[in-house]
């Protein structure tokens, strides 16, 4: 282990007996931070032969794919930013295909084969349409990972079921899995594939040692001398080295960074005066403090003594300030700008002058709905940002939003923050795990089938509902879901049995926002604001809806309250005619 990931990449492309050669290959080894968040990649494609244009096809997929996805989100998962990647290539290839020959004979359209392999982490990510083929070698075989896309209509007759440019849809065939060093994986085109087998692959290993192109090239040769009368083209992968797991890379970092003392006021700490200690609870201590640079005001947030032996926790508490940097909104906390160098493992951001929402809380008991809505609509565009970048927040609550003094809303933790594509490299890209506050947390958390955007979104209702009300919808119920069955159990308290004057409507929105099964709250986070200003049909038509459906639990009540008193007259009466 070196602590980085390193693939040994050798290639080779040749026209053969054909006058040009419609395939193309390439590979983009990067250095440093896009080396740990994107990887490297190897891709080839494979131009149709029918086609006079098809070597543009190729050469535009293979290119695009590898200026692309670099430019795409580092906190997007491979198989995302791949994917849309391709889809991108394909519209634009069908798009040329529409206006030439193509449009009525695909065979003579902007068409080619693609596959792809992706290094990240201590993974690899296979992306492939066609009937190109990448191979993981083995000592007495040659492992087909890929599936041709070829319909067969005999044994001699066949034609391309799927390849890009082909149609405006595509499907991408994806697979990952964990890779060990020193294995060895083949991408290679027909004109090579049908000509090789394991024994000559490992005989050029061995005759060329650690020059691959060469490798490469006695392969294409080979081929070549036993027939082959297409293009040529092969690419070899060694995976010479991997990263650390990530906890070995948490401790390197560690390693590197003490752990900050006790913050007084007045004490000088990384280039920083401590001003004041803000708040401190048993996860971290949060001061207030100058930058002696700028004069700027920031807040430092530092481990809790508790805490300090937790791996785990010390690399969430990184992982905020490097979420904060990725993310551009006026309702998310910002980081400090520092180029310093970091002695000590604290997080530095913006310091909001302004209060909690859950101190606003107390102050506004019984706020205006009007005003409400303002502030949830600046949360929504606050998370917005967070799942633009494919992130969940995953811990709304009260104590992690401030409003300033101008009225400004901004959300402050990132603690619990689910980056995709930083979790590929843990080997649990999904947010499954309860991270944050249970009583906001969406019930799909506690049944194990994990959060979605869609989860923010509930808690995010919760939050509507409590700064209405002053309580939550569904009291504590949420946190003793452990199944799908308890979901039927939770029982949605109406907002108006705490304030009658709330419009009807109101309690259909909130509903619908909070209900147990994520697939039947809205679509968005901006469906949700977009109805707590303008409700759509279906609230307004609720409102309308028999008492028993709109407010089940007061109807019974008050029909319980009802046939009490029924009795208890009936009761007397009965008494005042048994009396002699």
């Amino acid at each position: 282990m070196t602590g980085t990931l390193r693939i040994d990449i050798g290639q080779h492309s040749e026209a053969g007996r054909k006058p040009l050669n419609q395939d193309f290959h390439g590979a983009v080894v990067p250095k440093d931070a896009l080396l740990a968040t994107k990887g490297v990649v190897l891709a080839l494609a494979d131009g149709i032969s029918s086609s006079p244009v098809s070597q543009v096809a190729s050469a535009a997929a293979v290119r695009g794919f590898l200026e692309d996805y670099y430019l795409t989100s580092e906190t997007w998962p491979v198989r995302r930013a791949a994917q849309r990647v391709l889809q991108a290539t394909n519209s634009w290839l069908h798009a040329q295909t529409q206006r030439g020959e193509g449009r009525f004979d695909k065979n003579r359209g902007h068409v080619c084969t693609f596959s792809a392999l992706v290094f990240k982490g201590r993974e690899a990510h296979l992306l492939h349409v066609g009937d190109t083929r990448i191979y993981r070698l083995h000592p007495q075989a040659l492992e087909q990972l890929t599936e041709d896309h070829r319909v067969r209509l005999s044994e001699t007759e066949s034609y391309l079921g799927q390849a890009l440019g082909m149609s405006p849809a595509l499907e991408i065939d994806y697979q990952h899995w964990a890779v060990d060093p020193g294995e060895i994986y083949l991408l290679a085109t027909d004109g090579v594939y049908d000509h090789l087998d394991a024994a000559a692959v490992h005989a050029a290993l061995a005759a060329h040692g650690t020059d691959l192109d060469a490798a490469a090239r006695s392969l294409v040769q080979l081929a070549l001398d036993r027939g082959s009368a297409d293009n040529l083209t092969l690419q070899l992968a060694r995976v010479a080295a991997l990263p650390a797991e990530p906890a070995e890379q948490l401790l390197a970092h560690q390693a590197t960074l003490a752990l900050p003392p006790s913050l007084q006021p007045r004490m000088r700490f990384d280039g920083y005066t401590i001003v004041r200690e803000l708040h401190a609870s048993a996860r971290s201590h949060i001061h207030l403090a100058i930058d002696d640079e700028t004069g700027q005001q920031v807040v430092l947030k530092s481990p809790s003594v508790d805490l300090r032996e937790q791996a785990a926790y010390l690399d969430r508490l990184m992982l905020e300030e490097w979420v904060a940097r990725r993310l551009d909104s006026a309702h998310v906390l910002k980081p400090c700008a520092n180029n310093r160098p970091r002695q000590h493992l604290y997080v530095a951001m913006e310091y909001v002058d302004g209060q909690t929402l859950a101190q606003w809380m107390v102050d506004h008991p019984r706020p205006d709905l009007d005003t409400v809505r303002q502030l949830v609509a600046q949360v929504a565009k606050g998370l917005q940002a967070f799942h633009r970048k494919e992130m969940l927040h995953q811990d709304l609550r009260p104590e992690n939003i401030m409003i300033d003094r101008t009225g400004t809303v901004k959300i402050i933790d990132f603690g619990a923050v689910h980056v995709p594509g930083l979790a590929e490299a843990t080997g649990a890209p999904q947010a499954r795990t309860i991270v944050g506050s249970l009583q906001y947390t969406a019930p799909e958390y506690f049944t194990g089938d994990g959060g979605t955007s869609r989860s923010d979104l509930f808690s995010l209702a919760v939050l509507t509902y409590q700064m209405l009300t002053g309580q939550l919808p569904y009291g504590l119920q949420v946190t003793q879901v452990r199944g799908p069955g308890d979901l039927h159990k939770l029982r949605y308290e109406s907002v108006r049995t705490q304030r009658r004057e709330l419009p009807a409507w109101l309690d259909s929105v909130l509903r619908q926002a909070l209900q147990p099964q994520p697939n039947k709250r809205h679509e968005a986070l901006s469906a949700f604001v977009h109805d707590l200003q303008h409700p759509a049909a279906q609230h307004l038509r609720d409102q309308q809806a028999p008492w028993i459906e709109r407010d089940p639990v007061r109807f019974w009540r008050g029909l319980a309250l009802v046939l009490g008193l029924v009795i208890v007259a009936l009761v007397a009466r009965l008494a005042g005619v048994l009396q002699p």
